[in-house]
């Protein structure tokens, strides 16, 4: 998986990655040749007391040095900037692929592991591609070059790279292999962390209500320990590599100098040949030593690209149209054919033999008992989700044949948990109509029941919203949703539950104003409140996922047991009359 990702989002750079490799070549081959360059000094210069010799190869090791530093520091740049320019294509990728899912795919990775993959495991592939170009793309190419350089000096002194290498190989590949589950739960353990966290802000007022913020301190506790748990696992196996590569560092130097003095007492070497001798062997650990730094972040860094590239493989279930129809939708008719919707896997649809007609200038009421799949309902039109069997259409177009933006534009839809937007009142309810003007932002405020109390705020329109909208009410956050999708004017209009948390006066005001703004469209209103939606031209009742009612307000009073009861749980008799 890594291999795959890294080949993808780095094709676009080709150019650059070949400029990468030959500075870090020439940069390589430059190092490579200064202890050469050093041998031949002590046994032409010094040994012979040339001191005119030892000036000009001297010399020459400067300018080698020069361009070592000069192709060093252009490698470093143009590998960092690769990199950073990685980590951005790969968050964008699964940025837009996550925009692109429905709730269904949504609810199956989680919010925090998808959080986790966009930043932290981006990080973790963006830091291993750091770490090969400024480091790792020249550690082969010194240690075969030292290689060769060393069987150069003296061939007899090279067997002991037969001994060292494999040694220090088998080692490192142990520990590696050791590592790769371990890394694969640290991911695990960090969405984990995320997710509590997640809640415990989000909740935070639930908290300090029940006081349970012991309870939600061991939650963090023993998350926090879990990951703190494998990640003493993987560091005890981190020290033991750099100890091992020391070790095997140490005694070959030992073993090169014993055995080079023989060799060099019996006149079958050089002092300066052992002395490159000896450089090439630890420039070759060096290099084994900096691909160590490769391998202890390879295995992460693929736990973290298997999980980026399920995000980009996993398909949304919500599918474009290839040839989508762009007719305006112009009256907004909505009707839904025998609509069943199933999650995977699950034994019983959420939904089934849902057969709904709703018309422009008319009131289409939907309710039911908790988990009768009012909201999957509503989710189906917009396209929040696709029906699994049947058929949803608008204006007579199955909603899967219209063009996303055309789909978009023609409805509004108020969720049950409205979400305002880190910003001001302003950029909020421009959210769907960047152009709207100020004025009529005011006017969807006033239909919206919000005049009062945005323009009660010190900055008016342009007063800070937090992320979330926590830092107004939940009424007003409910009010400043339905503004939001007022200043669309769009030809269907989906109420989820949007008035549960304003009071009964408001409500009333508010539905009040809506039918004068919403005359000529089609509205589809999802309450549990009876109050809202009783005077509705027609009204829907689900039960257990399918339609067991349809009429008016009286005519289910009379006709309808289950609405009978859900009214007469709100109402006595007499009111519900």
């Amino acid at each position: 998986m890594l291999i795959r990702l890294l080949r993808a989002y780095l094709r676009p750079y080709h150019q650059t990655l070949v400029v990468i490799v030959a500075l870090q070549l020439v940069q390589t081959l430059a190092t490579l040749y200064l202890p050469t360059l050093n041998a031949d000094i002590i046994d032409s210069g010094v040994v012979k007391g040339d001191t005119g010799y030892i000036m000009r190869i001297g010399a020459v090791m400067l300018g080698v040095t020069l361009v070592q530093i000069v192709c060093a520091i252009g490698a470093v740049y143009f590998g960092a900037r690769t990199a950073m320019a990685l980590g951005r294509d790969v968050r964008a990728a699964v940025f837009t692929r996550v925009q692109d899912y429905s709730a269904r795919e949504v609810g199956h990775f989680g919010t925090p592991s998808l959080i986790t993959r966009t930043t932290n495991d981006v990080q973790q592939v963006q830091m291993l591609v750091l770490m090969t170009f400024t480091l790792v793309v020249s550690a082969p190419i010194m240690c075969v070059g030292g290689i060769v350089l060393a069987l150069n000096q003296n061939v007899p002194l090279s067997s002991l790279l037969l001994v060292i290498v494999p040694i220090l190989a088998i080692s490192l590949a142990i520990l590696i292999s050791r590592m790769r589950p371990l890394f694969r739960k640290m991911q695990t353990r960090i969405d984990g962390i995320n997710r509590v966290l997640r809640e415990q802000i989000t909740g935070v007022r639930v908290v300090r209500a029940f006081v349970r913020d012991n309870h939600e301190r061991e939650r963090f506790t023993k998350s926090n320990t879990d990951l703190l748990n494998v990640s003493l696992g993987v560091g005890k196996l981190q020290a033991f590599m750099f100890p091992i590569v020391m070790l095997v560092m140490n005694v070959s130097s030992v073993a090169v100098l014993w055995f080079g003095g023989h060799l060099i007492q019996s006149g079958s070497m050089q002092i300066g040949a052992l002395t490159a001798f000896l450089s090439y062997l630890l420039q070759i650990l060096m290099a084994v030593m900096m691909a160590t730094f490769m391998f202890m972040m390879v295995p992460r860094a693929e736990v973290c690209a298997e999980r980026i590239q399920e995000v980009l493989d996993t398909e949304s279930s919500v599918v474009l149209p290839e040839n989508p129809v762009r007719a305006v939708v112009t009256h907004g008719h909505l009707e839904l054919r025998d609509v069943e919707f199933r999650y995977p896997g699950a034994e019983q649809p959420v939904l089934r033999g849902i057969d709904l007609v709703a018309r422009p200038g008319e009131i289409t009421a939907v309710i039911g008992s908790t988990g009768a799949g009012k909201t999957t309902l509503l989710n189906l039109i917009p396209r929040l989700m696709d029906a699994t069997a049947g058929t949803v259409l608008v204006d007579g177009v199955d909603v899967r044949q219209l063009d996303h933006t055309t789909l978009s534009d023609a409805v509004g839809f108020v969720p049950q948990k409205p979400y305002l937007f880190s910003g001001t009142v302003a950029t909020n309810l421009r959210y769907g109509k960047p152009e709207a003007t100020d004025e009529e932002l005011w006017e969807a405020l006033r239909i919206a029941q919000a005049y009062d109390f945005v323009s009660g705020m010190s900055e008016g329109l342009d007063s800070p919203i937090a992320q979330g909208g926590t830092n107004v009410s939940g009424g007003q956050r409910q009010r400043l949703a339905i503004a939001r999708t007022l200043v669309r004017r769009p030809e269907i209009y989906l109420f989820d539950d949007s008035f549960s948390a304003l009071d009964y006066a408001t409500d009333a005001a508010l539905r009040a104003a809506l039918a004068h703004e919403t005359a000529d469209a089609t509205v589809v209103i999802v309450a549990q409140r009876v109050s809202t939606i009783r005077q509705a031209d027609r009204i829907i009742v689900l039960d257990e996922g399918h339609v067991v009612g349809s009429g008016t307000h009286g005519d289910l009073m009379a006709a309808n047991q289950t609405y009978r009861e859900i009214v007469l749980s709100q109402l006595t008799e007499q009111e519900a009359a």
